[in-house]
């Protein structure tokens, strides 16, 4: 069996070293454009703030777009995996709902093991107020609910090129999801339990809108 000489870390060390320099760049990056803004801060003075070169900084992000979503990504990628876990038996919407659901339970330590809370919801609303990653969030959102209306109609057996429900209804719990993002990120409560809640909260009101008589309520 081979023996790692003394310069050469375990891969599990590597790993970890990786992911924490990672981990860094995030954070520096999110710290540096919430306090002077996206368009104003350079790739030098994220990988001068971690102690690495610009050329480590593109080991890692092809640019600056890439850092300021990485966690949104991490966000993203645990809801479809919860979205796939649940029971064919429920419906659609509930699919969707029980997902984001679970998904917060463990999104939230997920979160915090890279950034503080508090300094996400900073970044979400430099995103919001960032006209260059406004559009980019948009596209980025367009292309998150094609991957969960293809899953949607896998789960329940459609075509969606014939049968239009499975985007139709993505569209309508996209909106109610950016909705509550952006309440939640305008509000004073930071934590995970607040969105989670909030969230939750709006996409109780899907069913309601759709009717026809608001008054009548």
């Amino acid at each position: 069996m081979a023996t790692p000489t003394p310069h050469t870390a375990p891969a599990g060390l590597r790993e970890r070293k990786k992911q924490r320099t990672r981990d860094a760049l995030i954070r520096a990056a999110l710290e540096l454009f919430t306090e002077q803004g996206y368009e104003t801060t350079t790739v030098d003075e994220i990988a001068e703030a971690v102690d690495v070169s610009q050329r480590t900084y593109f080991r890692y992000f092809a640019n600056k777009e890439d850092v300021a979503f990485a966690v949104q990504e991490t966000v993203e990628a645990r809801f479809l995996e919860a979205l796939a876990a649940r029971p064919a038996a429920e419906a659609p919407l509930t699919a969707l709902r029980s997902a984001v659901t679970v998904a917060w339970d463990d999104i939230g330590d997920a979160i915090e093991s890279v950034i503080p809370v508090e300094l996400y919801m900073r970044s979400f609303r430099m995103i919001e107020s960032t006209p260059a990653l406004i559009a980019a969030h948009l596209r980025r959102s367009s292309e998150m609910e094609e991957q969960i209306a293809r899953l949607i109609a896998r789960r329940e057996g459609l075509d969606m090129d014939t049968d239009p429900r499975p985007r139709v209804l993505v569209a309508a719990f996209g909106g109610v999801m950016r909705v509550a993002g952006q309440v939640w990120g305008e509000g004073q409560e930071c934590s995970v339990a607040s969105i989670r809640e909030l969230t939750k909260s709006y996409l109780d009101h899907i069913g309601p809108a759709m009717e026809d008589d608001w008054r009548a309520r």
